[in-house]
């Protein structure tokens, strides 16, 4: 980690020797905490320039709208692994609205628990738990997770210690994942989902789940009821895991497709960029899109850089760009 931060701040330099510039602002995400946020602050206040934070889902639908040229007002779906949000919170499963170096929230996913704090991110064990707990169904945890302190889970979760809450959709991920027996432990980021999509493309396109979501007056998409569909699986049969797997992509389609059409009624935008990792799923983003452009919105996602946190760069500079001029 202390080399990577070393390689960064070199690059940094060799970067501006090259290119000859003078930077007019420097742009950083909001996370207090992260070592190029703090270099960033560092760098500005050492050359009396403006320090502007961007948000980190802003900055996805940024990156976006900064390659395809994108001027006035668009609905942003972001959607990964985990950002800081304006209010501190762990946000990922999120619907904006994007002008220039403005960003609005119109929605977000429905939180889920975190047990554990970030390691429920490596361990998607502990996110089906927090999907049976958020169910009613926690008499079935000892027997769907034995050898893992399952129960301990649950008595956090009841007391809601070191359990923060998150808006993710790779968490959603990772607790289908966990409930249908694809993955528990991740090796690496990203692998339940990889796992899950891998079964899906496998199989073959399937049809949406009924009454497997909802949408609230607020903006929130529920998908709780998606993992409850899961938790009823056998897994111990891979045909059906594989036709979950599918149903599970298919329905998250339909339900995100539902959740944009009900703020373009109310906005009147049409056209929606897509951010985030989860947007290197491509059984998901192929399904979205083709629910989208049916309905004649313009969808526009990263195809230059990764849609992940590879264009965080890109789209920074871009809101940056926007609030200087």
């Amino acid at each position: 980690a202390v080399a990577a931060c070393r390689a960064f701040e070199s690059a940094v330099g060799e970067l501006l020797e090259t290119l000859r510039v003078a930077p007019r602002a420097v742009a950083h995400d909001l996370h207090p905490d992260f070592h190029n946020t703090r270099f960033a602050l560092e760098f500005a206040a050492r050359r009396g320039l403006p320090a502007i934070g961007v948000q980190h889902h802003h900055a996805h639908i940024a990156a976006v709208a900064a390659e395809h040229r994108l001027d006035g007002p668009l609905l942003g779906l972001a959607l990964d692994g985990v950002g800081l949000g304006v209010d501190g919170g762990a946000w990922g499963g999120e619907l904006l609205r994007v002008e220039g170096g403005r960003c609005a929230r119109l929605g977000h996913l429905r939180p889920l628990a975190l047990p554990g704090g970030d390691r429920a991110a490596r361990e998607p064990w502990r996110m089906a738990i927090a999907a049976l707990h958020a169910l009613g169904r926690c008499d079935e945890v000892a027997r769907r997770y034995p050898g893992v302190h399952g129960t301990t889970l649950v008595r956090m979760l009841d007391g809601a210690v070191n359990c923060p809450t998150t808006s993710s959709a790779g968490r959603v991920f990772d607790a289908a994942a966990g409930l249908l027996g694809v993955s528990t432990m991740q090796a690496f980021e990203g692998e339940a989902p990889m796992r899950l999509e891998r079964l899906a493309a496998q199989h073959g396109p399937a049809e949406p789940l009924p009454d497997a979501y909802a949408i609230d007056a607020a903006g929130r998409l529920d998908l709780l009821p998606l993992l409850g569909c899961m938790a009823q699986v056998d897994r111990s049969n891979e045909n059906a895991v594989g036709r979950a797997a599918a149903a599970f992509h298919a329905t998250l389609a339909a339900a995100l497709a539902d959740w944009v059409r009900a703020r373009v009624a109310a906005t009147g935008l049409a056209r929606v960029a897509f951010g985030g990792g989860c947007f290197h799923n491509r059984v998901l983003g192929a399904a979205l899109r083709a629910r989208l452009e049916a309905e004649g919105l313009q969808v526009f996602e990263a195809t230059r850089l990764p849609p992940s946190d590879s264009g965080l760069a890109l789209g920074q500079a871009w809101v940056a760009a926007q609030a200087l001029d």
